[in-house]
C-alpha cells in the first residue's frame, strides 16, 4: 500500500461514487466511469460501496479507495460493513482504507464496536480502518480505540444524532472532534457545497468526501424541482 497515495488525499476532496439497487445508477460500470469523472474534476480519493464497484472503480482511476459494504441485517440498525464477512471481502479487493459504523449501535449478533474492532486489527493488522460516527463521543471512543481515520458520516442518521446538522455552529461537531481526537479527521455527511467543504478543510479535517450533491443526479433534480412545484 503506498503510503504517498493516501497523502495525497490531504486536504483535498473525496468523492463518493454509490447507487443502491434501488437506484438509477446501480451499476459497476456506471461507477467505475463515475469514478473516472470525479478524478478529471479533480477528486483526490473514491468512496465505494461493495467489491464489485470497487474493483471496477479500481480499474478506472489510481485513486486510493475508501470502500464500505452496505448490507441489512434484521437484528441490527448498522448496515455499513457490519460483520467480518464484508471485511474480509473488502480487504480481496485492496481498497485502501476500510471504513466501518463505529457508533454505539449494536452489530448483527449483539457484538458490539470494541469487540469487532478487535477482531478485525488482529485478523489484518496492516489494514487501515476509518470509523464512522455520528455523534462526537462515538468519534472520540474510536479515536481512542485507534481507528486509522475517524469520519463524521453518520451524523443525523442514528437515533443518537437525530436533528443534528453537522454544518450547525460552524460545524461545531467537527471542531468538538477535532479539539481532542489524535487520529485524522474525515469530514463526511451533508457537506453538499464547495463552501462547507472549504470550511472543514480550514477547520483541520484531514480530507472531505461529497458524494450525493455530485454523483446522485436523482437528488440534485429533486432540488430544482421541489423550488418549482
Amino acid at each position: 500500500m503506498s503510503k504517498e497515495k493516501i497523502e495525497k488525499m490531504k486536504g483535498k476532496l473525496v468523492v463518493s461514487c454509490q447507487a443502491l439497487p434501488a437506484e438509477p445508477l446501480h451499476s459497476s460500470f456506471i461507477m467505475g466511469r463515475m469514478a473516472r469523472a470525479a478524478a478529471e474534476g479533480g477528486a483526490l480519493g473514491i468512496r465505494a460501496n461493495t467489491p464489485e464497484d470497487i474493483e471496477e472503480i479500481k480499474r478506472n482511476v489510481d485513486l486510493p479507495v475508501i470502500g464500505i459494504w452496505k448490507k441489512d441485517f434484521e437484528d441490527s440498525k448498522v448496515y455499513i460493513t457490519p460483520t467480518m464477512e464484508e471485511i474480509d471481502a473488502l480487504v480481496r479487493t485492496k481498497t485502501e482504507i476500510i471504513a466501518l459504523d463505529a457508533t454505539a449501535d449494536l452489530r448483527p449478533g449483539g457484538k458490539g464496536i470494541d469487540e469487532f474492532y478487535a477482531e478485525i486489527r488482529e485478523k489484518y493488522p496492516d489494514q487501515l480502518l476509518m470509523a464512522d460516527c455520528s455523534t462526537v463521543e462515538e468519534a472520540l471512543h474510536a479515536d481512542a480505540l485507534g481507528f486509522d481515520f475517524i469520519g463524521t458520516t453518520l451524523v443525523g442518521y442514528t437515533d443518537q444524532s437525530k436533528g443534528n446538522r453537522i454544518e450547525e455552529d460552524d460545524f461545531k461537531i467537527i471542531r468538538e472532534i477535532l479539539a481532542e481526537a489524535v487520529h485524522p479527521i474525515v469530514a463526511e455527511g451533508n457537506i453538499n457545497t464547495p463552501q462547507k467543504a472549504k470550511r472543514v478543510i480550514e477547520l483541520g479535517c484531514y480530507c472531505v468526501v461529497v458524494g450525493s450533491i455530485i454523483t446522485r443526479p436523482q437528488v440534485i433534480t429533486r432540488g430544482f424541482a421541489s423550488v418549482l412545484e
